[in-house]
């Protein structure tokens, strides 16, 4: 933004965000005369001290040799609050401050649209009524999303951009999820599709994601303006909006700087008759000696000394939670206790007669297994799909048959989970079974009576209630798989470790991280922070860990308590072949907690035994 001239009282307005600190300087003219942005990558108070003290030294050139130039200053964003605190200055909400630009500087406006970091806002803007909708728990189609989808093709957001620019085909990917997203995106990659076409489609996922997920079935019509960080420097996706809105002429609006809006309105807000108001938290001779400036408003000198109590500050401080293990011997009697723990095992090459099969294609893995009338598990598969179940299964009935002993045959088979029917049409399943049944059959034969089933896959979660043998209640995930099997990958891979690593070195953590439960997005924002504060590898894989579980029992199945789950619990998927997770289970449930060791395979165990089951019902 080009400097301008500075006279009388200045307005600073600072919007700390959730990856960026934004400011902007307002002269008395209500002109903007500086503007700056930048990411913070986690380290938000050296950034903002940066940010700051180069705005104040461009204001400082434009003063009078000896002159004490006086400024207001206030801030907003989803950090701002802390730093309002610290520094003793107003705060204001980030939604009302762009509100605040938008009215001043493009009154016409009908909607805007905003993208941040890991926000998104629609404002719908009407003569007698202003309407604001905001994402909340879920971060999917937000400037960080975009981040995470341009990593898949290797390449940043700015990379992105450039390559939808000669997009020609679009692709429907899931926005309203990271993994999910992924997921959508690893089959394209692995089928040989344009690196063009699969970024304009994730563009148009994030397009979808915001007009269904915010405006919800209102319609956005009129003036539309494009706000925030990634609508401002990447125009394709901006385009994807228009387009997708069916926009034309003075009906799209794209004001100049609309990456600063939030920080401008914070700026437009700033007045000196109030700096003397504003709470502070922390009592400091910097920060009092500012504030006493009273309606006079601060001066430079006096704001640049205030920025030095940010570096003692601990702005988003993190939660600690208690260790999963305070000793190797608390780990080794947990080990013993479920090494107990197993289906029983036959001898396939001694297998004769009737055998039956039973299939699991899983969201990410695919499964079967090969039992016998005793129920006896003779044979097994697990593997990653890489987005091709029918490839992988060819070669896994290939496999089965060249070591299945001639007097053995395949009386009947089962499939279950979403290739049920896939599997069922490609290689002739005798019968399909919903996954919860399947899953159910599995436990029960391991643990008959049981009352609470939690099953966590690469991407689904799964909860049953059992009562007296009859299922009564069945709850699963839906529109977000944060703390499923996916989640855990992504995050070890991101931080270049394998999954059984970082696991490990969870058990004996000694300061785990509260994480919360919210979705991927956001929580790699809690580790950024995290490790800033010193926290280890091991100590946010345990933090994980935690919040695996408590996003399955807090937000998923939305008990209110643990302890209402009972004590005859399975705990299946292969997310529980982690000891980790397996433990901050035990741990929040106040339970023992039944793991089998075939806790991957019981959808594909449950589909061979519903097999048997059929075969015997018609003999």
């Amino acid at each position: 933004m080009e400097q301008i001239g500075i006279d009388t009282l200045l307005r600073v307005g600072i919007d700390v965000g959730s990856t960026t600190v934004k400011v902007v300087v307002i002269d008395a003219a209500d002109r903007a005369a500086y503007g700056d942005y930048q990411r913070h990558r986690a380290d938000i108070r050296a950034t903002i001290i940066a940010v700051v003290a180069k705005a104040l030294d461009a204001m400082e050139k434009t003063l009078p040799m000896g002159a004490a130039q006086r400024i207001a200053v206030m801030v907003t964003g989803s950090g701002g609050l802390s730093v309002s605190q610290w520094l003793g200055i107003p705060f204001i909400q980030e939604v009302t401050a762009a509100t605040v630009a938008v009215k001043k500087l493009i009154p016409q406006t009908d909607a805007a649209i905003e993208l941040g970091g890991e926000d998104a806002k629609i404002t719908f803007f009407s003569p007698n009524n202003i309407e604001q909708r905001m994402n909340g728990t879920c971060a999917g189609g937000t400037g960080a999303f975009i981040d995470q989808m341009a990593a898949l093709l290797e390449t940043d957001a700015p990379g992105l951009n450039e390559l939808a620019r000669n997009a020609l085909t679009i692709y429907p990917i899931a926005a309203r999820c990271g993994v999910f997203a992924k997921t959508d995106i690893q089959p394209l990659i692995n089928e040989g599709a344009r690196r063009e076409d699969i970024a304009a489609s994730i563009f148009q996922a994030v397009v979808s994601q915001t007009i269904s997920g915010l405006a919800c079935g209102r319609p956005i019509r009129g003036r539309v303006a494009f706000l925030g960080g990634p609508l401002h420097f990447l125009d394709q996706l901006r385009e994807r909006f228009i387009k997708t809105l069916h926009l034309e002429g003075d009906a799209i609006i794209v004001p100049p700087e609309s990456q600063l809006f939030v920080a401008l309105g914070a700026a437009y807000e700033a007045k000196a008759d109030i700096t003397n108001n504003a709470d502070v938290t922390n009592n400091a001779d910097t920060a009092d000696s500012a504030n006493n400036a009273g309606t006079q408003g601060l001066t430079i000198a006096a704001f640049r000394d205030s920025l030095e109590l940010l570096k003692g500050a601990e702005l988003r401080e993190t939660l600690r939670l208690e260790p999963l293990f305070h000793n190797p011997e608390e780990l080794a009697a947990f080990r013993a206790r479920h090494a107990v723990e197993c289906a029983p095992v036959g001898d396939l090459d001694k297998a004769a007669g009737p055998v039956f099969l039973g299939f699991d294609a899983g969201s990410t893995t695919t499964k079967a297994v090969l039992i016998d009338r005793e129920a006896r598990i003779l044979w097994r598969f697990y593997d990653v799909n890489a987005g091709n179940p029918v490839e992988l299964a060819v070669r896994v009935l290939k496999d089965l048959y060249g070591v299945l002993p001639q007097e053995a045959f395949i009386a009947r088979s089962v499939s279950t989970g979403y290739g049920e029917a896939l599997f069922q049409a490609a290689f002739n399943v005798d019968s399909g079974e919903v996954e919860t049944i399947a899953h159910w059959r599995a436990a029960d034969a391991l643990m008959p009576g049981v009352e609470f089933l939690l099953d966590i896959g690469g991407q689904d979660m799964k909860c049953l209630r059992m009562k007296e043998g009859v299922i009564t209640h069945i709850q699963l995930n839906e529109a977000c798989s944060a703390g499923c099997g996916s989640f855990l990958e992504n995050f070890a891979r991101s931080l270049g470790m394998d999954i059984r690593e970082f696991s490990r070195i969870a058990l004996l953590a000694e300061h785990p991280v509260d994480l919360g439960t919210r979705c991927t997005v956001f929580m790699n924002s809690r580790v950024k922070q995290a490790q800033k504060e010193g926290a280890t590898v091991g100590d946010i894989s345990a933090g994980l860990a935690y919040s695996v579980v408590k996003n399955a029992l807090f937000k998923v199945i939305k008990l209110r308590n643990a302890s209402q789950i009972g004590t005859k619990i399975v705990a299946q998927g292969g997310t529980f072949n982690n000891d980790a997770v397996l433990r901050a289970f035990e741990m929040i449930a106040g339970v023992e907690v039944y793991r089998p060791d075939v806790a991957g395979l019981m959808g594909a165990y449950g589909a061979a035994l519903i097999a048997r089951d059929e075969w015997g019902e018609m003999a």
